[in-house]
């Protein structure tokens, strides 16, 4: 038989046993803190009806978007969670409290050509909250600090939640005379990171902006100094647009309120050039990054929107959430060597080795462990003792437990730790409990050494 050669996919990504370790870490994290901060789990169908995902879609999304029959039924594999959760809320609008928090991290699928740090397949982990017809100001500036409580519960210390608000850059627009190129000119200035200041300029003046108002407008989003001082700018073009001065009553709001959530101020930062390219964000905007690492670029972005479920019923549905793009940040880290070397990935705390032909013993303190709370493997195979060392040493195991003729006598076992090299007898249940110490104690290293 033709054997046939073993292959990933391009785009899609397969973890190691230590990478996959680490990345289950990574989202026990994040739902611990989502589960802290009050939004519930949720889940919806990684494949739904095309003409659910692609409501809001058309153009670039229908292009890249998995779609197939099956019996007649025109499918499509979701593309992100919100138009799930869109189609979840207004399906279930009677049944749920609002306003509705919830969390989700899963798989999403977008057919675009894959590259470096880009993928076919990977996990998105949001969180969103959804109000009936009004969310107050408080839920938006409540988004960066949960952020930053989950960047900090990984290890992470060294970044920026940028805030903008598009109400805000709308109204510099019409002070401009150019209230009818609003979703053009923020898509053009999204583009900032990435083409840099003066080649955004030129495309302003590509796209039919004047020269004077290109630099007007490169002037303004450039504004600079601290968060105070930026804002303390804004004010001189208050009271000549509405949707200016909501905009900016609404940033101030959230600046005001980061550092009572317990932001620190190096933390956050007004950011004029946040615009979010979707037509999708109607308020506040974020967008967070790694500092002195722009090469990674965003890792989490987000912001608020008016009608989340517009497509599926007249409910009006506002809401404001945060997207992280976890096989990418994961990728990012991973490349970048930031993963902490403290952090445990093996399967099992412990390895059994038995050095008798009888193995109950084995299996009787294999239990006794797992009952203690010790996750503990029985190694069962015939090989020389070096070698099965060498199996704990290879996968990581912290510790090994030899059962012998001695130790099967004095009613003990003897106990390796494979860190330090130190050895004890003691009882099973001595060995349980140093163990699931030493774990404990390891184990609450940061996932990230930042």
């Amino acid at each position: 038989m033709e054997k046939i050669k073993p292959r990933t996919l391009s785009g899609f990504m397969e973890l190691l046993p230590d990478g996959q370790a680490r990345m289950e870490r990574i989202m026990e994290s994040l739902r611990r803190t989502y589960a802290l901060c009050g939004f519930a789990p949720l889940d919806t169908p990684v494949i739904e009806a095309s003409e659910v995902l692609l409501a809001k879609g058309g153009g670039e999304t229908e292009k890249q978007i998995y779609r197939f029959t099956k019996g007649g039924t025109d499918l499509a594999l979701r593309f992100d969670l919100t138009v799930p959760l869109a189609k979840y809320v207004a399906l279930n609008y009677g049944r749920l409290n609002f306003p509705f928090r919830r969390y989700q991290i899963g798989k999403v699928y977008r057919g675009e050509r894959a590259q470096r740090g880009r993928f076919r397949e990977f996990y998105q982990a949001d969180i969103d909250i959804i109000g009936d017809g009004a969310l107050g100001i408080m839920n938006e500036a409540e988004i960066p600090a949960i952020i930053y409580k989950t960047f900090s519960a990984l290890g992470l210390t060294k970044f920026t939640i940028r805030v903008n608000n598009r109400k805000l850059l709308a109204g510099f627009f019409a002070l401009l005379g150019l209230a009818d190129r609003a979703a053009d000119l923020m898509r053009t200035i999204d583009k900032l990171d990435k083409l840099g200041a003066e080649k955004c300029r030129a495309l302003l003046v590509e796209e039919g902006i004047s020269a004077e108002k290109a630099d007007k407008l490169m002037a303004f989003i450039g504004i600079s100094g601290t968060s105070a001082e930026k804002l303390a700018a804004l004010r001189v073009y208050a009271g000549r647009n509405a949707s200016f001065d909501l905009g900016l009553s609404e940033l101030e709001a959230v600046i005001r309120y980061l550092p009572e959530f317990g932001v620190p101020e190096e933390n956050f930062a007004v950011d004029l050039t946040i615009a979010r390219g979707l037509d999708y964000y109607t308020g506040t905007v974020y967008e967070t990054t790694l500092t002195g690492r722009p090469e990674i670029g965003s890792v989490c972005s987000g912001g608020r929107y008016d009608d989340l479920a517009e497509y599926y019923t007249d409910k009006k549905l506002p809401g404001v959430g945060i997207s992280i793009g976890l096989t990418r940040l994961f990728f990012a880290l991973e490349e970048q060597g930031l993963f902490s070397d403290e952090l445990i990935t093996a399967p099992a705390d412990a390895l059994i080795i038995p050095m008798t032909a009888d193995l109950s013993k084995a299996v009787e303190t294999a239990t006794r462990l797992r009952d203690n709370g010790v996750r503990a493997m029985l190694y069962g195979e015939e090989k020389k003792l070096k070698a099965k060392i060498s199996y704990a040493d290879r996968t990581g195991i912290p510790f090994v437990v030899f059962l012998g003729d001695d130790e099967l006598s004095a009613g003990v076992v003897k106990l390796r730790d494979m860190q330090t090299g130190e050895q004890f007898s003691e009882t099973a249940g001595a060995a349980a409990s140093r163990i699931r110490v030493a774990v404990e104690t390891r184990g609450n290293s940061s996932v990230i050494r930042d």
